[in-house]
């Protein structure tokens, strides 16, 4: 039919129009589509390289030839044809989905199938066939285009359950981490194994508490953005955060935690691997509910140790500080302030001279208020011994 397309157009009756195409629709062979597709389709790089046997290809590609042919007969059964074009559509979904074939190529491989029945029915028709398959073109592009969107529904309802499918599963495993009984070493190993982590990996470990662990869930997807995978794990008051200690300059680890220690939470930088995972995450627990209004960053062990301190000996009923407070009492107002600030300057620069400086006053005015402030408290702030026992009640 070397003149199909330059054929004068013209009607027929609907009677003889239907016996013809249903004519040219018997004249197609399945397995002859089958074999033109299978060549096509292993050109396509995705399905060139997939896990998919070319047998299974083969099946499903007559399956799917099979029910368009019969979707395109006028006295098909239009709800049992769609039934069966669902059907299929939805093997080949979930098959390619779970073959990790792009969805990409999915879609290539289904615009084949328009081309390949196109291509067969043009050759077994005859020049006075033109206006038919013109007529029917459009029909045929509707049940092709119709079969691509169940296929490409049912793929992407595939790939979300499969994500869902292996969320559950690496929740379970992070969740036993965190659970009453700790994982012997062969379950550490599993775990490592399924969420990718070497179990002696340095972590570090994050733990935000209350209406903190907002910033922090957001903290987590921006790092997932980056490409900087953390793990979580829901408490019932806050959230736990972890992820592999990664202090390269300019590594997406580095830049995760350092977004992170800038949060109101408990961060503990290097915890030494997976076993020692849920004792770190308890101590950054600790740590989340010292938070105070004025902390504007995470609190660590190095920050926080003081205040730690300072808090079990309080629970303990040893305050460290009520002493001095009641020998700074006797002082007047003025007195009292200027000679706790000249302590605080001390501690916190542990240099005469600076300290000075710091309170812009020469340093034997310094010397004098620290002189004054051991006679008083019976603590002298230059000697360590004893001043730490004020670094751990002013914290």
């Amino acid at each position: 039919m070397s003149q199909l397309f330059t054929s004068q157009i013209v009607g027929s009756a609907p009677g003889d129009d239907a016996a013809r195409w249903h004519r040219l629709l018997e004249g197609l062979d399945v397995d002859r589509l089958t074999d033109t597709f299978l060549g096509r389709v292993l050109l396509i790089e995705d399905y060139g390289k997939s896990p998919l046997p070319a047998s299974e290809i083969r099946r499903t590609g007559a399956a799917s030839f099979a029910a368009l042919i019969d979707s395109l007969r006028h006295d098909a059964d239009a709800g049992s044809m769609e039934q069966a074009r669902l059907a299929q559509a939805t093997d080949v979904g979930v098959s390619r989905a779970r073959a990790g074939i792009p969805i990409e190529s999915l879609m290539t491989a289904i615009r084949l199938d328009f081309s390949i029945l196109w291509e067969e029915l043009t050759a077994l028709a005859e020049d006075t066939d033109a206006a038919l398959l013109v007529r029917h073109t459009e029909s045929m592009w509707r049940v092709v285009d119709s079969y691509a969107s169940q296929t490409q529904a049912a793929y992407v309802a595939e790939r979300q359950r499969m994500l869902s499918e292996a969320s559950s599963i690496r929740q379970g495993h992070v969740a036993a981490i965190f659970g009453q009984d700790p994982p012997g070493p062969a379950m550490l190993e599993r775990i490592a194994a399924e969420i990718g982590v070497a179990q002696d990996a340095p972590l570090g470990v994050a733990v935000a508490l209350g209406e903190e662990a907002a910033a922090l869930r957001v903290a987590v997807a921006v790092a997932a953005r980056r490409g900087n995978e953390m793990f979580t794990h829901p408490l019932a008051d806050g959230l736990i955060a972890f992820w592999p200690a990664d202090e390269r300059p300019g590594s997406a680890g580095l830049e995760a935690a350092e977004r992170i220690r800038g949060l109101r939470c408990g961060l503990v930088e290097n915890s030494p691997g997976l076993a020692s995972l849920a004792a770190a995450a308890r101590f950054a627990r600790e740590l989340a509910g010292l938070v105070e209004d004025g902390d504007e960053c995470a609190l660590t062990l190095q920050q926080s140790w003081t205040r730690i301190a300072r808090l079990r000996l309080a629970e303990a009923g040893m305050p460290v500080a009520a002493d001095v407070e009641a020998a700074l009492a006797a002082c007047g107002p003025v007195a009292r302030e200027r000679l706790a600030e000249a302590a605080r300057a001390y501690l916190a620069t542990g240099s005469v001279a600076e300290s000075a400086v710091l309170l812009f006053c020469h340093r034997n005015t310094l010397m004098n208020r620290l002189r004054r402030f051991a006679e008083l408290t019976g603590i002298d702030v230059t000697v360590p011994r004893q001043a730490a026992r004020l670094v751990v009640a002013w914290s």
